[in-house]
């Protein structure tokens, strides 16, 4: 994973369940399963790190059993120990942050014990994205009985990080707020080129985003499947695109932009 990178090519289908699942109490399992089938991740762990200086552990999922237990003391003291706290202060207000490959001479050895001999972990990657004041600092794990990460992997994780950045902020920002269905209507309302469509093109394609076939759209619609394929082809004209695929990466690309 290339330090500082936004990786490139991602496919958008790739991440597409954890950006559906965004807003929804079942996020942390979407988010964790999608991991798992792209890169075998074991566990994930999300914080938010403020620049005056406060952490809190918003996201523990995977397979590591004192995964809360971790995420409460390094919230509570290990974030200032981080190795990697330099590079994520350094990255604020940019694009997504992919951290350097884990080495374990990097941390001091109470950390070392703590997080990785206590645990089992054996290896880490990590992203980030900044979000206003916030900073959130997402971390993927494999512990012993998975060994790590392989090059393959690696690139994987670098390739759909920005995306899995993204997403978990846009959760932890509007997940309160707003439902799923909104915050992908927001994006259609405010963000160009979604906010281009006509108000009937706009509905068919975040129905496509939601996973309904056009014999579905057109019912929940009440049009005729003639209309749906018409709203759609006119869509994928106006966007310049022609598949499905690059109608989630212009919507992948716009959750990266916003969360900044």
């Amino acid at each position: 994973m290339p330090p500082n990178g936004t990786g490139s090519g991602f496919a958008a289908g790739d991440v597409t369940p954890a950006v559906l699942a965004i807003g929804r109490s079942d996020f942390p399992n979407v988010l964790i399963d999608t991991l798992r089938r792209q890169a075998d991740v074991g566990h994930c762990m999300v914080f938010a790190l403020s620049r005056a200086g406060a952490a809190s552990c918003l996201l523990d999922a995977g397979n590591i059993p004192i995964g809360g237990d971790l995420g409460a003391a390094y919230a509570g003291q290990f974030h200032e120990t981080d190795p990697n706290r330099d590079a994520l202060f350094e990255g604020e207000g940019g694009a997504p942050i992919v951290l350097p490959h884990f080495a374990p001479r990097m941390y001091g050895a109470r950390y070392r014990k703590v997080f990785f001999q206590d645990s089992g972990i054996v290896d880490k990657c990590a992203t980030a994205i900044w979000a206003g004041d916030t900073c959130f600092y997402v971390n993927f794990y494999r512990i012993a009985a998975q060994g790590r990460f392989s090059a393959v992997q690696r690139h994987r994780l670098g390739t759909i990080a920005p995306a899995i950045a993204a997403s978990v902020a846009r959760h932890f920002q509007e997940a309160e707020t707003a439902t799923p269905d909104q915050n992908i209507a927001a994006l259609f309302a405010t963000r160009a080129p979604l906010s281009a469509l006509t108000p009937r093109e706009q509905e068919v394609c975040r129905r496509i985003l939601a996973g309904f076939s056009s014999e579905a759209i057109s019912q929940a619609l009440g049009i005729s499947l003639h209309s749906t394929l018409t709203y759609r082809k006119r869509a994928y004209e106006r966007l310049g695109i022609s598949s499905q695929s690059e109608l989630f990466a212009i919507v992948l690309r716009l959750l990266t932009r916003s969360t900044n």
